[in-house]
């Protein structure tokens, strides 16, 4: 039997946007990295959309069956060519380059396609020795890393088949406070207990009073629904209160990056276009709040109005051009923007923003982000002009050479 000719490595977003993409690679080796394992069990009990949730499970259900006459972590044939097997990640010996890390589930992802890359040993046997090692990922944010390493990665789908937020949406960047364990709020529960109290006459009042949830229906609410829901009652009686406002802003703000981040685009738009109403009505009575402003500008730029978000944050730059989610927004904008792409725009602005962060531990974040961005921009460049780059954007020679 033939060696198979290529490694590819599967994102858990990916399998959540089609959990059969398995089974569409049939001369290649398939590669479920282990943490991938555990982020769609993790699915099983978050509090996210129930669609989400059910792919989740088809995704386990296939490997199941597939693993149930063999052994995933040695390899299974698929029934129309190729293999598939889960791989642990041990780099335990193995080196790895500067500042490459293994604490978060992206980097886990890359490290399994990096060693696959980069040590022959690792691969499965059904594989040839000079087998091309392939990353598929719908998160831009993994794609910059991966580039920045030579890894081959390649976006799910292409066309209609990739939805906008895919193609050109990467993690949040302005939001530095927001931890990530409290983007899983679920509204689907949420609106479902005001249903079911409705509906079964647990209302404290009257109708014509603001209505009030008994402590045993607030019981079955996260802090942050009940919050959101402390709001909703509060504009019932006074719709100008701007501390209601705010509150109801970041519930759907918080929730569109938790969409965003499990792929979930139907919920990411519409929770977007949620909080942009909200945003829009505090900024109305506050129009100063830059960084509520940027939330704006994101929340748009989720929403698909790309000249929305950029009216927003250059209002936000034309009182304080130093501003760094600002900067780092546009620049956003520019590189992955629908009928606005600039290259040279936004490498401007990640320029910018990093004389703007170099020397500020705070912004971090942004500081990386707006590096990986210049390698993806120099890439991107070098291509166009027949140029090869080594992994740190420098000219490593002509192609045609």
């Amino acid at each position: 039997m033939a060696k198979l000719s290529t490694i590819v490595i599967f994102d858990t977003n990916v399998l959540l946007t089609k959990p059969t993409v398995l089974l569409e690679y049939p001369e290649a080796e398939i590669v479920i990295p282990e943490v991938v394992l555990s982020e769609l069990d993790k699915l099983k009990v978050a509090r996210v959309d129930a669609d989400l949730r059910f792919r989740g499970r088809e995704v386990s259900r296939l490997l199941f069956d597939l693993g149930a006459d063999g052994s995933l972590i040695d390899g299974i044939d698929l029934p129309e060519g190729g293999q598939i097997r889960v791989a642990p990640l041990d780099v335990a010996g193995i080196p790895l380059p500067d500042g490459f890390t293994t604490r978060s589930s992206d980097d886990k992802v890359l490290a399994t396609a990096y060693l696959l890359k980069n040590h022959a040993d690792l691969r499965g046997s059904a594989v040839s020795k000079d087998c091309k090692v392939k990353l598929v990922t719908n998160d831009l944010n993994l794609l910059l890393k991966a580039q920045a390493y030579e890894i081959e990665v390649e976006q799910y789908g292409s066309g209609d088949d990739v939805s906008f937020s895919k193609r050109y949406i990467v993690r949040p960047f302005q939001r530095y406070r927001v931890p990530l364990g409290i983007l899983g709020i679920s509204l689907g529960v949420f609106l479902a207990i005001l249903v079911v109290a409705w509906s079964a006459g647990v209302w404290q009042g009257n109708a014509s009073s603001t209505p009030v949830l008994t402590s045993e229906f607030r019981a079955l609410l996260t802090n942050e629904q009940e919050r959101a829901f402390n709001a909703l009652e509060s504009l019932n009686a006074n719709p100008t209160d701007i501390s209601a406002l705010q509150i109801l802003a970041n519930f759907y703000v918080n929730r569109t990056e938790a969409a965003r981040s499990f792929g979930d685009d139907a919920s990411m738009i519409r929770d977007a276009r949620r909080g942009i109403d909200y945003l829009e009505r505090y900024l109305r009575l506050r129009p100063a709040d830059f960084e509520a402003r940027n939330d704006l500008a994101m929340m748009q730029f989720y929403a698909g109005n790309i000249d929305r978000a950029i009216q927003e944050v250059r209002a936000v730059l034309e009182e304080d051009a130093n501003n760094v989610a600002a900067n780092l927004n546009l620049g956003t904008f520019y590189l992955f923007g629908i009928g606005v792409r600039d290259l040279e725009s936004a490498r401007v602005q990640m320029e910018l923003v990093i004389e703007l962060t170099q020397n500020d531990f705070t912004h971090q974040r942004a500081f990386e982000i707006a590096q990986q961005s210049l390698m993806l921009i120099a890439h991107e460049e070098a291509a166009r002009d027949g140029i090869t780059l080594d992994p740190h954007g420098s000219e490593g020679g002509d192609n045609g050479e």
